[in-house]
């Protein structure tokens, strides 16, 4: 988390930036532990942002879904 919030504090404000996650944002303190530095990273990242949500099922388990099917026949 130390990373990520390093990066988005110096190009918060001057440039853009663009990150995808499978996680929403009430589950990142789960990962990054730190809970003040999660909340500021996320505070830098929003600010400004635009935020896309897709709820799409997932290509990757949909092949592989269809890998194991075709191994079965």
């Amino acid at each position: 988390m130390e990373v990520l919030f390093t990066l988005l504090a110096d190009r918060y404000e001057k440039s853009s930036i663009m990150i995808t996650s499978n996680l929403p944002f009430s589950k990142w303190e789960k990962i990054f532990k730190d809970p003040m530095t999660t909340a500021a990273a996320i505070d830098r990242l929003v600010h400004h942002s635009v935020i896309l949500e897709l709820n799409v099922d997932s290509y990757r388990l949909e092949k592989s879904k269809e890998s194991i099917s075709e191994a079965n026949r």
